[in-house]
Order: C-alpha cells, then sequence, then structure tokens
C-alpha cells in the first residue's frame, strides 16, 4: 500500500529544482466543436510557463524537473500534499503541474491505471454522490454532455482497478481556482489548457500513483 512517507523518502531525490523548459474517438456535432471549445479555454498568446490569468500561485504553472532515473518513463505522480503532479519523462526529467484535489475523505490514495482518455468527456455523478447530495447532483443523473461548463473540462484521464473503473479522474475543471485546494469529489483537477497538454503526452496503459494527503508531512521534508 502506497504511503506518504514512502513517497517522501524518495522525493528529494525524484524532484529537484526547475530545469530550462526547452484518445479515444468520437463522433457527432460534439467532437465539430472541439477546436472551438479549445480556443475557448485556452488564452491568447498561451504560454503554459507564464500564461496565468487564473490568478493560480506561481508554483502551480507548469515547470520541467529532474526526475530519479528509477521512475518509469509515461507514468504520473500525484503529492496530494504539494497539490502537484509529475509526469515522468524519457529524457530524466519530469513535468509539473498544479492540481487540486478531493476534499475531506473522498481523496482516494492509491495506485491505479489509466485505461481511458477522453476529449470533451460527457461527466455523470456516481450513485454515491446522488445519495451524498442529491440536490446538487440529482438532476444531472442521466449526464451532462461535453463542453466548456462541463465538471470534467476539457480532457480527461480514466482511473482503473484492474478492469473495474473506479469513477476516479484526472481532468480539467471549469473552476481554475480550485487548483491548490481540495475541491472535488474524489478526482483530481487541472486548469484546462494545463491537462490538454498533458493528455497528448500520457498513454493508455500507464500508471497514476496517488499519494496520501497526511498534513504532517510536506513534499520539501
Amino acid at each position: 500500500m502506497l504511503t506518504r512517507r514512502h513517497f517522501i523518502q524518495t522525493s528529494v531525490a525524484m524532484f529537484s529544482a526547475p530545469v530550462a523548459m526547452t484518445a479515444l474517438p468520437r463522433s457527432g456535432a460534439a467532437q465539430s466543436q472541439w477546436s472551438a471549445w479549445d480556443a475557448r479555454v485556452t488564452p491568447a498568446g498561451y504560454d503554459p510557463a507564464t500564461t496565468n490569468p487564473w490568478g493560480l500561485h506561481s508554483r502551480f504553472l507548469p515547470v520541467r524537473v529532474e526526475a530519479n532515473s528509477g521512475l518509469r518513463p509515461g507514468d504520473i505522480h500525484v503529492d496530494a500534499v504539494a497539490r502537484y503532479l509529475y509526469h515522468i519523462e524519457e529524457s530524466g526529467t519530469a513535468m509539473r503541474y498544479g492540481v487540486a484535489i478531493a476534499r475531506g475523505n473522498l481523496y482516494e490514495p492509491g495506485t491505479y491505471d489509466i485505461r481511458r482518455k477522453a476529449r470533451w468527456p460527457k461527466w455523470t455523478p456516481t450513485a454515491d454522490m446522488i445519495r451524498r447530495d442529491p440536490g446538487l447532483y440529482s438532476e444531472f443523473a442521466d449526464g451532462v454532455p461535453g463542453g466548456p461548463a462541463n465538471p470534467l473540462g476539457s480532457r480527461a484521464l480514466y482511473l482503473f482497478v484492474g478492469n473495474r473503473d473506479t469513477y476516479l479522474r484526472i481532468h480539467g475543471t471549469p473552476y481554475p481556482r480550485s487548483i491548490g485546494g481540495r475541491a472535488s469529489s474524489g478526482c483530481v483537477r487541472m486548469v484546462m489548457p494545463h491537462i490538454n497538454d498533458l493528455y497528448e503526452e500520457v498513454s493508455t496503459g500507464a500508471t497514476a500513483y496517488l499519494y496520501p494527503a497526511e498534513s504532517y508531512l510536506t513534499a520539501a521534508s
């Protein structure tokens, strides 16, 4: 079982100071709008390292960092305390992004397989979400079509354990100011242009490691 302590014992060696920056098909009318939607959520002149109309803390902007050579390229590691997602690259580096994680006890650390990717996905609240807060979620029980206001945003990576869909996702969000906090009902959120970039680099079959969010340890320990 993954523990936060296990991650921290190796994280200083995994990720050091920043270094210089050097799908599933879908048919129908919605697909014809994907490019327009991408343009709508991507700021003009977008530069991932500097563009920040969302008012994020600067540490949550994408940056390339050095990675431990023992980590498998292609995999994802989520540091739930620092609110960072790392995507390991072939070059011995990792791209680091700011994220939001689930509120309260809804965050589920563990090891997951990325079995599916989707652009502008449909969102359907889970039965647990509807049961916890029927006033908020019942009206969406049949699902919400993809689009800029959809809770899954522009891209989603679907997390499985074996053949079981956990209903956990790494996804975009129409609420970028939540980045750095605890806001979702279980998923890991990213700014939409950031996950658009990540999506292109992640392959199905990669592993996502979601580490615990104990507050008594930090990524700088």
